[in-house]
């Protein structure tokens, strides 16, 4: 009897398993990979709208002069990139001359600026930090970021070292106190870095998001006025849906717990990777604080990095707004200076008044 039940149970069971796969599989990777779809249809001219837009000009800041958004009045002025090391050459002495320059420069505009604070690089040969941190007390100051593969492709400071963090916190509020309220805003850089506890055995997934939030909280006691950010994309350790251990998730629950606002770099509307952390975080959370999209080299076209000048396009420019407005919610957006894309492809759109 006993052998029947279980033979029993045996033939259910496989019926079971058997009526499982004859379905269609609900992956929770793919949930919106076609939320996009309902923004192609969008056209240029953009419509007015509540956004603030900037445009990005990475470390070529001297791009800004006699450019053509100068004259736009969608856009309310420049996103540029200032690295730790050019901002403090030597340890406690600051120079902020780049940035007051560029201040200076953009109010006769009209404009205001938005600084994107670099203490990571994605260049073999480029250290974005103050030399002082690469010897003393610091543990090296800076780690090398690698690929998959294994090569190095940049460097970040050691943001989980409780004395690079200590440094970093004195150049926030140097900062702060001479630009608080005069800019617009200040961003950190992406969280995701090519580091791992087997490439730095200084380093862990957990020790990382306690130091992130070390630097935001940092940030915001420097610039209560002006809108502070993280770039919040992709974080150590983990790999949503699938490795889901609360990382990225509690970043933007504590940004918006302390006020600092949250962005991401790469408005990649088509790629699982970003549909599934920062692009999914921002559409499904409920914030209090600004967030913000990157529109980066290669967006334009549809890729991540890319240098490719691709004469016959569709200009995406429409649906990446669209998607970022209605999807996203985002009260940024950083559309980078690439041409001939920003020329040919961003410049028409932006002919509507703002809202």
């Amino acid at each position: 009897m006993k052998l029947n039940r279980l033979l029993g149970a045996v033939v259910t069971l496989g019926a079971a398993i058997a009526a499982t796969s004859s379905m269609a599989w609900d992956n929770p990777a793919n949930r919106y990979e076609n939320a996009y779809k309902q923004y192609t249809g969008a056209t240029c001219p953009l419509a007015a709208d509540k956004i603030e837009h900037f445009v990005y000009f990475s470390r070529d800041r001297d791009a800004i002069r006699d450019h053509a958004f100068l004259t736009s009045g969608r856009f309310v002025g420049a996103q540029i990139m200032y690295s730790w090391r050019q901002l403090e050459p030597t340890e406690g002495h600051y120079d902020f001359s780049l940035i007051q320059s560029d201040v200076d420069y953009l109010a006769k505009h009209g404009k205001r600026l938005f600084i994107q604070l670099q203490e990571a690089s994605f260049s073999p040969e480029y250290k974005p930090v103050p030399d002082y941190l690469l010897k003393g007390d610091y543990d090296g100051g800076v780690t090398a970021q690698h690929t998959d593969d294994g090569a190095v492709e940049g460097w970040v400071a050691k943001r989980w070292n409780a004395k690079v963090q200590l440094r970093f916190a004195a150049l926030l509020a140097a900062l702060g106190k001479e630009f608080d309220g005069v800019i617009e805003g200040i961003n950190l850089q992406e969280t995701a870095i090519g580091v791992s506890p087997e490439t730095d055995s200084s380093f862990t997934p957990d020790k990382y998001v306690v130091a992130l939030k070390t630097n935001m909280q940092a940030m915001k006691a420097a610039f209560p006025t002006s809108t502070t950010m993280l770039y919040a994309n992709f974080m150590p350790g983990e790999w949503l849906p699938w490795e889901d251990k609360g990382y990225l998730r509690g970043i933007y629950e504590f940004g918006d717990k302390i006020g600092v606002g949250m962005g991401a770099p790469d408005l990649m509307y088509m790629k699982k990777g970003q549909l599934n952390h920062a692009l999914a975080m921002m559409h499904e959370g409920k914030f209090s604080v600004p967030l913000g999209i990157a529109v980066q080299d290669g967006n334009y076209i549809g890729e991540t990095g890319s240098t490719n000048v691709v004469a016959k396009r569709a200009n995406l420019v429409p649906s990446l707004h669209a998607f970022a407005q209605d999807f996203l919610k985002v009260r940024y957006m950083f559309w980078v200076n690439q041409e001939p894309y920003f020329e040919e492809d961003v410049l028409p759109c932006f002919s509507a008044k703002k809202g």
